[in-house]
């Protein structure tokens, strides 16, 4: 290898890990935070969440379209308003929990959210693996094992790499789901009664808007991982457009082609569904669905590897890792997520709806939680250094009023939960719909402000803290 080769690949290496990102090493473009989103979701898992809209809740197409919209629409705004945090604070988003929470009052979220970031990751190997099985005579399993090698790649070089293979497929990815939105239409053709299949129950539609709210939502952990290297200066509103409309865009039209492949055939599984709409030119648009995996997959291990190391410093607060330790945790990461790929891709579609609906009751609390705390009780000013610190610094090691809002957000959720898991006695009593992220923000968010203002020891604590919202101590 030549000098000027090994120098590059030094250089694409992401060195830093969970440490606060100094301003005089901060780089590019609230455009960047567009083309990362909007390649990252052009893939078949989000194809295979309009699928469910169709082919499971058997919602006619224009139900489940509006049904989509709204989710997206809806749960976009929460997962953008994460997304502006990253500039001003410098961290990752799952250390910055320490902040809400405490250092160790943190610790379960972060837990849940690894978790998260593993399933999201053996859910695309999975697809991906069923994609080049089809497209090839390579078999599935070692399909799923080679789009995970892929996504481990991304994640060790980091996020230079993750950001540059992003926006390759938001070129790539977006012409080749136009194409794909062409042939359907203007070439193969809906089969007769597409359009009028299905029918329309408040249960199915409200799983479909919870499902798609949800996709947004379950960004939320990820966003300020990719905006931490941003200057300072880009700015809150460009942070949040910039991302909304990506990950909202990137995330709306590849549901709505499931949606259509779902009513149109609804017996097939999502990689026969894409292959067979894309006509002549299907096999293209299929492998191209599944090379955009392995650039969310990098996003998942990444990211997961990053809330893994917080929870490591959490409990070694002397600790240091260095991208060594990332690249140990990103194979390990695999592994886990390699084994629940095999073991579940024989029922995916029904796997998936469960994991995504849980997700959904674990999460809410925690944004709610993080959204009111940086934008109305803090209004985004934090002491960085105290993040890294034993006892948690001036945020403690338990804050009793968010870890208690969290547990209650989990508690008041269940009678409105309804999936294949259970069904609470609320969502019986309205014909098995599901409101429960909606009664999950609607009471968390105000509890939590009521709580932490009317608590005298927080509002002292609040008043006399040495912030700084240049991420150095004062």
């Amino acid at each position: 290898m030549s000098a000027t080769s090994e120098s590059t690949r030094r250089e694409a290496l992401e060195h830093r890990t969970i440490e606060h990102i100094p301003v005089d090493e901060r780089h590019g473009r609230w455009t960047q935070l567009f083309t990362i989103w909007f390649g990252s979701n052009i893939m078949l898992l989000t194809v295979a969440t309009g699928v469910l809209a169709t082919a499971v809740y058997h919602l006619p197409v224009w139900a489940a379209i509006l049904a989509l919209l709204i989710g997206n629409v809806v749960g976009g705004v929460v997962m953008a308003l994460h997304a502006a945090q990253g500039p001003q604070m410098g961290v990752p988003q799952m250390l910055q929990t320490r902040a809400q929470f405490g250092s160790y009052g943190s610790l379960l979220v972060v837990t849940i959210v690894v978790v998260m970031y593993t399933a999201f990751f053996a859910s695309n190997m999975v697809l991906g693996g069923q994609a080049l099985a089809n497209l090839t005579s390579i078999g599935e399993t070692p399909g799923i094992v080679l789009v995970g090698v892929l996504g481990v790649v991304g994640a060790i070089y980091g996020y230079r790499v993750i950001h540059a293979m992003a926006g390759v497929l938001s070129a790539l990815a977006g012409l080749a789901l136009v194409a794909a939105f062409v042939m359907l239409f203007a070439v193969v053709g809906l089969p007769s009664g597409t359009m009028s299949s299905g029918t329309f129950g408040w249960a199915g539609f409200m799983g479909t808007v919870s499902l798609a709210a949800l996709w947004q939502i379950a960004y939320a952990p990820y966003v300020s991982d990719y905006t931490r290297y941003m200057p300072k200066d880009t700015g809150v509103r460009a942070a949040f457009w910039a991302t909304y409309a990506g990950c909202v865009l990137g995330s709306l039209f590849p549901m709505l082609l499931g949606a259509f492949i779902g009513a149109a055939w609804p017996d097939a599984d999502t990689v026969t569904g894409v292959h067979t709409a894309g006509g002549a030119i299907g096999a293209v648009v299929l492998a191209i669905f599944a090379i955009s995996i392995a650039a969310t997959n990098a996003m998942n291990l990444y990211c997961g590897a990053l809330s893994s190391l917080t929870i490591g410093q959490t409990l070694r607060p002397r600790w240091q890792p260095g991208a060594g330790t990332r690249i140990a945790v990103c194979t390990v990461i695999f592994a886990v997520a390699l084994v629940i790929a095999l073991a579940g891709k024989g029922n995916f579609l029904e796997n998936f709806e469960n994991l995504m609906l849980l997700l959904l009751c674990v999460l809410i609390p925690w944004t709610a939680v993080n959204l009111v705390d940086y934008y109305l009780i803090r209004h985004g000013e934090y002491d960085i250094p105290s993040l890294f610190k034993t006892n948690g610094g001036v945020y403690g090691k338990v804050n009793v009023p968010a870890v208690g809002c969290y547990v209650l957000g989990i508690a008041v959720q269940v009678p409105f939960l309804s999936n294949a898991l259970f069904t609470g006695p609320v969502a019986k009593a309205l014909d098995g719909v599901d409101i429960s992220w909606i009664v999950g923000l609607a009471i968390i968010a105000p509890v939590y402000y009521v709580w932490v203002r009317a608590t005298t020891g927080s509002r002292e604590r609040i008043a006399a803290e040495p912030v700084t919202t240049q991420g150095e101590h004062a």
